[in-house]
């Protein structure tokens, strides 16, 4: 491991992708350009998990300032960040049942503001079962999605569900099962709600009509089609030849539609094995998807004639030694940094890939599957046990700036990062830590 000693400051996005991603989700620019965004939804405003934040590389011997730790039952779910609050899923028991359950947090504090109730919790097999290593709670692995005043949640049963972002009053609820004869899989939904424009995208499962763009406004149909039954990977949106599309990563490969009408763009058949987890990347006009158990990953090249759209494979690797269980990659300056590897919990590696061509450039063991953000030409590792560590993105080698104990319990999601705080979880707490450069220096 070599740490480093200068630090090489760097901006992960452009200011006019920046503004561009505030557009895109519906947020508006603050009085500082300095000023970081807030973190939305799943894997943050662009669907990437890329933060136009800035942070110190080096950290205090005893890890970064924490600025708040409270208690947290079971959940995979991430914090989504905004409207001064920090959102996520948990299991409670209420009433004598076990229920999901949407909870509001102070965003200063860690206070509890709000709790509300989304519907059974209750997980076929998966989360806290098999080998000891595999255990230590289970619960709800969808992330709520901001929207204005607005959150928005996807329970493990299909329940869309719009909420008062200041008091967890219900606005509308949607039964996708009910309305839409969907079908619920194994280990049930882990997708996040997402919203692009005015619409929400989700895969309901059902026959004929799996994809799904909904108004954002009160659950009312746009459009619905296709039979591409649903995994548990989060759709994204991006825009890949200058044209907007929603990346669907179905049991029948990637499925990219256009967000107001639902029509297919492009398709690519990719293998299906037991379960999908991990949201496809997008790097300009390569998109990269992976998959567990034994299907390994592979990444396509969208060209474009006139309308028509054609994504040709341009490597593929099978197997599990470069594959990502549900841990979703970040891309930058041409390379892949994630966590591959299947069921080698507490171990497996964070590694650097060519996305171009499919090539490990490093491989460092130890993290287990969790989750991995960009920020400020870093990448954030947050492995399965909790521990945090601050990696260079660079393809040369492996360089650890610095690393800390972030939280307690079993972390199989990915953090958040707002302002230079990052919001961590597990099946038993959830905290904050102070990683600004502003606030840190003092």
């Amino acid at each position: 491991m070599k740490m480093k000693n200068e630090r090489c400051a760097q901006l992960s996005k452009s200011i006019c992708r920046f503004a561009a991603g505030f557009a895109a989700g519906g947020f508006l620019i603050g009085t500082t350009a300095l000023r970081g965004a807030d973190w939305p939804q799943y894997r943050g405003p662009d669907h990437d998990g890329v933060s136009t934040d800035k942070i110190l590389d080096s950290w205090p011997v005893d890890g970064p300032r924490k600025l708040w730790q409270v208690p947290l039952t079971d959940g995979f779910s991430s914090f989504a960040i905004g409207q001064g609050k920090a959102f996520t899923l948990v299991a409670r028991t209420i009433d004598g049942q076990k229920q999901e359950v949407c909870v509001a947090l102070d965003l200063d504090s860690g206070k509890e503001l709000w709790a509300a109730p989304l519907g059974q919790a209750k997980y076929e097999g998966g989360g806290d079962e098999g080998a000891p290593d595999n255990r230590g709670g289970d619960g709800p692995r969808s992330t709520p999605t901001i929207d204005g005043d607005r959150i928005y949640t996807l329970s493990a049963y299909l329940v869309l569900t719009c909420f008062e972002a200041n008091t967890g009053k219900v606005i509308w609820s949607r039964d996708l099962l009910k309305e839409y004869g969907g079908k619920i899989i194994t280990w049930e939904n882990a997708a996040s709600p997402l919203i692009d424009g005015d619409l929400i995208f989700v895969n309901c499962n059902a026959p004929n009509q799996t994809l799904l763009g909904l108004h954002k406004e009160d659950g009312s149909l746009a459009w619905k089609g296709q039979n591409d039954s649903m995994t548990q990977a989060t759709p994204i949106a991006a825009t890949i030849l200058g044209v907007r599309q929603v990346l669907f990563f179905t049991q029948s490969g990637l499925v990219s539609v256009a967000p107001q009408t639902g029509d297919v763009l492009w398709r690519y058949k990719f293998p299906y094995n037991v379960s999908t987890a991990s949201s496809p990347v997008v790097a300009g006009d390569i998109v990269y998807c992976s998959a567990g158990y034994g299907v390994g990953s592979g990444a396509v090249r969208i060209t474009k004639s006139g309308d028509q759209f054609l994504a040709t494979e341009i490597w593929r690797i099978p197997g599990n030694k470069f594959c990502n269980h549900w841990s979703t990659p970040v891309y930058s300056n041409g390379y892949l940094y994630g966590l591959f590897g299947f069921k080698e919990h507490g171990k497996c590696p964070l590694k650097c890939l060519d996305i171009a061509t499919g090539k490990e450039m490093w491989s460092h063991p130890g993290f287990g599957p969790g989750g991995t953000l960009l920020v400020d030409g870093k990448v954030l590792v947050l492995g399965d046990k909790g521990q945090l560590a601050l990696v260079a993105a660079t393809p040369k080698e492996y360089i650890e700036e610095a690393r800390c104990q972030a939280v307690s319990g079993k972390c199989w999601n990915s953090p958040a990062i707002s302002n230079g705080k990052l919001y961590a979880r597990s099946t038993k707490e959830g905290v904050c830590l102070d990683l600004s450069a502003e606030l840190m220096a003092k």
